[in-house]
């Protein structure tokens, strides 16, 4: 009885953990508000930025009805691709990940908002 108390606790501590870690996509709609100044992420059109619609997923710098900057190109050209993994380095600090790219945006700091950004971002639909 003992071991099964214990493996029900532990189970239930790592959903929960997962839960949050996978973000609020409504939340996230709310801090996508600071990026939709130059972003879309709901329909293919760019802005000053390009769309970030479907951009989990997709190769970097691959729109091809975008001028990306020569430092977002040179960034993408080794096949990288804007995972969850890489969005979470690259949104707190755009400029000291990628040198020399046109976004001004200075990052988010708040882990919670890179969850639900990113969640946000998975799937843009949810939140609407």
């Amino acid at each position: 009885m003992r071991l099964f108390c214990l493996t029900l606790t532990t189970i239930m501590l790592a959903s929960s953990s997962v839960a949050l870690a996978d973000g609020d996509a409504i939340a996230g709609a709310a801090v996508f508000r600071k990026c939709a100044a130059c972003h879309t992420a709901t329909e293919r059109q760019n802005r000053v930025g390009p769309s970030l619609m479907g951009i989990v997923g997709r190769p970097v710098a691959s729109l091809p009805d975008y001028n990306y900057s020569p430092a977002m190109k040179a960034f993408g050209a080794d096949g990288k691709v804007w995972d969850e993994a890489l969005l979470r380095k690259y949104l707190p600090a755009p400029q000291f990940l990628v040198k020399g790219i046109r976004m001004t945006f200075p990052g988010l700091k708040s882990d919670k908002d890179l969850d639900n950004l990113i969640a946000y971002l998975r799937d843009p639909a949810v939140a609407q």
